[in-house]
């Protein structure tokens, strides 16, 4: 039944996971990009850290389920309200693991950097950032395969990819191909972050250099 469902449905299948996939990835770079800044503003302060952490430790025990339908009154249905709640949890790991990461650059060889006449934005791109990168990129796998999920919840506000089809499932369930149609959905975003998590892990031996590796 499986199969049949599959061979007879293919190309919304297939339609749906290039969504699914493409909404993760757009949101997660999002994401990359607002946690880096917030990170570069807020990691110099230890109250502001804190803050930082707090924000992303609570923010985590929102449910997706819930935001998405929060967001249906003022955003309406569709991809908006799903790029917002995809790319709010995404935020959260990246942030965290940013500012612990860029704490954890040995302050001696910030103050060389300074000491020679970089100015604090050149330093924090040319070696505070590589040096936290791979703390940071940990946070961005964890962020992808969570976030992953999150996406497929977004279907309740009609939102793109996988989560058509275990939400149409569930919503007819004991009805003709209803557990086909959860299977897919299930078995396709665990496959989607199986290869997205693939892709990082070559982006970290693309960016990441064997010095770093090595040390760490």
């Amino acid at each position: 039944m499986l199969w049949s469902f599959l061979r007879d449905r293919w190309d919304q299948i297939w339609f749906a996971s290039w969504q699914h996939f493409s909404l993760v990835v757009q949101c997660l770079i999002l994401a990359i990009a607002i946690s880096l800044v917030i990170a570069f503003i807020v990691y110099r302060s230890p109250r502001l850290s804190s803050v930082a952490n707090g924000v992303s430790a609570v923010g985590l025990t929102i449910p997706s389920f819930a935001l998405i339908g929060l967001l249906i009154a003022p955003m309406g249905f569709g991809v908006a309200p799903s790029v917002v709640v995809v790319t709010f949890f995404a935020v959260l790991p990246i942030l965290r693991n940013a500012v612990v990461g860029l704490n954890e650059v040995s302050s001696s060889v910030v103050e060389s950097a300074r000491g020679i006449g970089m100015s604090r934005t050149r330093t924090f791109l040319t070696i505070e950032l590589p040096l936290a990168w791979p703390i940071i990129l940990t946070g961005v796998r964890i962020s992808a395969q969570m976030v992953m999920g999150v996406a497929a919840v977004t279907a309740y506000g009609l939102g793109p990819g996988l989560g058509g089809f275990i939400f149409s499932g569930l919503s007819r369930l004991g009805g003709a191909n209803s557990l086909a149609s959860v299977a897919v959905g299930v078995i396709g975003v665990i496959i989607l972050a199986f290869i997205l998590d693939l892709l990082l892990v070559g982006l970290g031996r693309l960016t990441i250099s064997r010095g770093i590796r090595v040390s760490n």
